[in-house]
C-alpha cells in the first residue's frame, strides 16, 4: 500500500498517535461486522474509509424503505437488496482497496468458530440477544475484542469486551440467559442520528484497538442520552458466576 502524503490516508499519517505504522496496521487488519442496520452502516462506512484491509458484512435481511431514516449505508434505488450488498457498495465507492466479504445468512455457532479466529477485531451490531451471545461466546472463547452497540428511542450505549484481558468482563456479565428485548426500533422508535453516533463510536474503538492507541472501553459501559445531550459511564466488573467467561 503507498503511504505517501498525498494518497488517501494522508489525515491519518499525519497524526502522531497513527502515522504509517498504525496505517499499515490498519489495512493488515480484519473486522467483521454483525448487522448491517443503523448501527452497522456507519461503522462499515467509516472502517472502510480508514483503510481496514479486510472487512466481513454479517447480515441476512434485506434494504426496507423504513430502513433508509437511520442506516445511512443504504438507498431508495436498493431497496430490496441484501444489507450486505448493498453496504458492500456503499464502502467499495468510498475505498476500493477495500476487500469485502459477504456473509447473507444468520451465522451460527460453528460459522462463527471458523469466522473470528481470523478476526482483529468484531463489531456487534445486531438487534437481538441470540445473536450478541452466540457472538460474545465465540469472541470469549478466540480472545477477539468484542465491540457491541445498541440504541434505540433517544439512547444508545457502547462498549468493549476484550477478553484478551484476564480480568475483563464479556457481554454475558451483564446479560443472563432470561434477557429478553421487549422493545425493538420498530415499536418504540429510534432517532436516526443516535444510532449513527453508536455506530461512529465502534469504529472509533475498532481503530483505537488495532492502533493500541487511547484508553479502551473495555470494563467500561458509555451511556448516551440523545435529549439531554449528557454522556454517562459505568464501570464494568467481571462476574464470578458468568456461564462464559468465568
Amino acid at each position: 500500500m503507498d503511504l505517501t502524503p498525498e494518497q488517501r490516508y494522508s489525515r491519518h499519517i499525519s497524526l502522531q498517535q497513527i502515522g504509517e505504522n498504525g496505517q499499515q496496521q490498519l489495512a493488515d487488519s480484519h473486522i467483521l461486522i454483525v448487522g448491517l442496520g443503523g448501527l452497522g452502516s456507519p461503522a462499515a462506512l467509516y472502517l472502510a474509509a480508514a483503510g481496514i484491509g479486510r472487512l466481513s458484512f454479517a447480515d441476512f435481511d434485506t434494504v426496507e424503505l423504513s430502513n433508509l431514516q437511520r442506516q445511512v449505508a443504504h438507498t431508495t434505488a436498493r431497496v430490496g437488496q441484501l444489507k450486505t450488498d448493498s453496504a458492500k457498495d456503499a464502502c467499495l465507492q468510498i475505498n476500493p482497496d477495500c476487500h469485502i466479504n459477504t456473509l447473507d445468512f444468520a451465522l451460527e455457532e460453528q460459522e462463527l468458530k471458523i469466522l473470528i479466529p481470523d478476526c482483529t477485531a468484531v463489531l456487534d451490531c445486531s438487534d437481538n440477544f441470540p445473536t450478541r451471545f452466540a457472538v460474545n461466546a465465540a469472541c470469549v472463547e478466540h480472545k477477539v475484542p468484542l465491540i457491541s452497540g445498541a440504541a434505540i428511542r433517544f439512547d444508545g450505549q457502547i462498549s468493549v469486551y476484550d477478553a484478551r484481558q484476564p480480568d475483563a468482563p464479556c457481554y454475558r456479565c451483564l446479560y443472563s440467559d432470561g434477557e429478553n428485548s421487549v422493545d425493538t426500533c420498530a415499536q418504540a422508535g429510534i432517532l436516526g442520528p443516535v444510532v449513527g453516533m453508536v455506530g461512529c463510536v465502534q469504529a472509533i474503538e475498532a481503530i483505537k484497538l488495532i492502533c493500541g492507541i487511547g484508553d479502551s472501553l473495555s470494563g467500561r459501559l458509555v451511556l448516551f442520552d440523545g435529549l439531554s445531550m449528557d454522556w454517562n459511564e459505568i464501570q464494568l466488573r467481571k462476574n464470578p458466576n458468568c456461564p462464559v467467561c468465568h
